[in-house]
């Protein structure tokens, strides 16, 4: 699969929407409900809510699309995408400051940009998309200015954990996600950009 990466418009806020909610739930924890997925992706993971996000200053939005010359057998899969297959969300803070407690107390530099969110569809997993996606997400950062990048994984995310370790983010502390009515235990991993 050959993809193009690029900044997310707001033509492409109901796609995103539409990829977010195939995505989100595979990187939730096994023991996740349905409803606690459901109630996430319908407060943060709309075409309205995207619309906000790409309407804002502080957050940088890159999607992966596939190239229209790619094997058509997968694009089955992709129905209300627009041919979106993966994104990536980077998010500043006017100040450098990591926004969550637990997130600043491990985070090494400043300013220190959030990789918020790093999504590949099913249909493109193992394809190269998502590497693909993290050297332009990271490259994008780095045009930024920051010095490091910062994300936080679920702590059972064994596949996620693996891939930001290939990238060259390390684990350097823990905090906390409210996903429903429980609260999740994510590592906070950091890379540094030179």
């Amino acid at each position: 699969m050959t993809v193009q990466i690029r900044p997310a418009g707001p033509a492409d806020a109901a796609a995103l929407a539409a990829l977010a909610a195939v995505t989100f739930p595979l990187a939730c924890p096994p023991s996740t409900t349905a409803e606690a997925i459901s109630d996430f992706i319908a407060r943060n993971l709309t075409r309205d809510r995207f619309a906000e996000y790409l309407a804002d200053r502080d957050r940088t939005l890159l999607v992966a699309v596939a190239d229209d010359a790619g094997d058509p057998s997968w694009r089955r899969e992709l129905d209300g995408t627009s041919g979106l297959v993966g994104w990536s969300m980077l998010v500043r803070t006017e100040d450098g400051e990591p926004a969550d407690a637990d997130a600043a107390a491990a985070v090494s530099a400043r300013p220190a940009v959030e990789l918020s969110k790093m999504y590949a569809h099913p249909a493109a997993h193992g394809r190269g998309v998502a590497g693909e996606l993290m050297r332009a997400t990271l490259a994008e950062a780095r045009r930024e200015g920051a010095p490091v990048v910062w994300l936080g994984v679920n702590e059972e995310n064994a596949r996620a954990i693996r891939f930001y370790e290939k990238h060259g983010f390390a684990v350097v502390g823990t905090k906390r996600f409210r996903l429903g009515d429980r609260l999740e235990h994510d590592l906070v991993l950091e890379r540094a950009l030179p």
